[in-house]
């Protein structure tokens, strides 16, 4: 079977580079942050080889895609807009929408406002969350030291600064610090030292990034990073962190659908050694899910399985989504 093919659509006013294997039902892959279509790389060619068209776009702000200017511009609302004209750019009623990080969390929203369009869904790494009672950053954890790494990424050009130096060791530094490899180094070394990890927590002194030369982790090679590091020097980092800098926007745009649930079938993937488990909260989350999302279907946990899913165990991830696909009515 020939590799994925890439293309330019039009969706909602704007440009957006898509990746696409395969023939069938449209399957829309929808990628997180610091990624790009390429981080569905193992899951085009499965679905395609099951029947499937897969459709990875790089999402708003990456890669080849528009990226738009304002801070505004990368709302859920544009998103979900972005995805609703994907499905219109290729003539297609509805899909099943999958999603990761980010991704996983428009997905969310893509299912339970527009039903009519995603049909099913499947989630990976973040679990639903409903909308809290203040906005997102106010009870964000922040010391005199350090803050939250979404505290961090809200004024522009700081974290630019830093992640654009070298984007190929920037990437190289998230992927394995997020992977289950480097989280299993983190903590064996906090305990070494007999301290506790501060989840997501960046110094106000040093930035976010390791000062010394971190491992590839074991599912990476040397050529894939290449491929995101040449998309990130292209892109740069702005648009990607833009999508941080309007969580409080966010909360305050749903409020207008507090208590809309997400009633679609839906499939939850993710690795128990993924940080945003060990957010605060993440737990409450995991087990309330089904309240939120009356058809979920499988809480699927991958031992051993950092924050990167799809890319960490692609088998893993290829039969459960294949399976959920196949179990859905035609």
């Amino acid at each position: 079977m020939s590799g994925p093919t890439q293309r330019t659509i039009k969706a909602n006013g704007i440009s957006l580079n898509v990746a696409e294997q395969g023939k069938g039902p449209m399957v829309l892959l929808c990628h997180g942050f610091p990624e790009g279509w390429y981080s569905w790389r193992h899951q085009l060619e499965a679905l395609a080889a099951a029947g499937y068209h897969a459709v990875a776009p790089d999402m708003r702000g990456y890669g080849k895609s528009d990226r738009p200017e304002a801070v505004d511009q990368y709302t859920v609302f544009h998103m979900v807009g972005d995805l609703v004209g994907t499905l219109d750019a290729f003539s297609v009623s509805e899909a099943v929408i999958v999603g990761h990080d980010w991704g996983a969390a428009i997905a969310w929203h893509a299912a339970r406002l527009r039903p009519d369009r995603f049909r099913a869904a499947s989630i990976l790494s973040v679990p639903y969350r409903p909308r809290g009672p203040v906005a997102p950053t106010s009870v964000m954890p922040h010391t005199a030291d350090a803050q939250f790494y979404q505290l961090y990424f809200q004024e522009p050009g700081v974290a630019e600064a830093e992640f654009e130096r070298d984007p190929r060791a920037t990437l190289a530094a998230m992927l394995y610090g997020g992977s289950g490899d480097g989280v299993m180094a983190i903590r064996a070394n906090a305990e070494r030292q007999g301290r506790s990890v501060g989840v997501g927590m960046v110094s106000r002194k040093d930035g976010m990034l390791p000062k010394m030369q971190v491992p590839l982790p074991s599912w990476l090679s040397a050529a894939e990073l290449d491929v995101y590091a040449a998309a990130f020097a292209r892109s740069g980092f702005r648009g990607p962190l833009n999508y941080y800098r309007n969580v409080d926007r966010n909360w305050e745009l749903m409020a207008a659908f507090e208590g809309v649930k997400v009633n679609v079938p839906t499939l939850f993937i993710a690795g128990d050694h993924d940080m945003v488990l060990a957010f605060p909260g993440a737990a409450e989350h995991l087990a309330n899910m089904k309240q939120f999302v009356p058809q979920l279907r499988e809480i699927k946990m991958l031992p051993g399985c950092g924050h990167w899913t799809q890319q960490e165990r692609p088998q893993e991830v290829n039969a459960a989504i294949i399976g959920f696909l196949r179990s859905l009515p035609n």
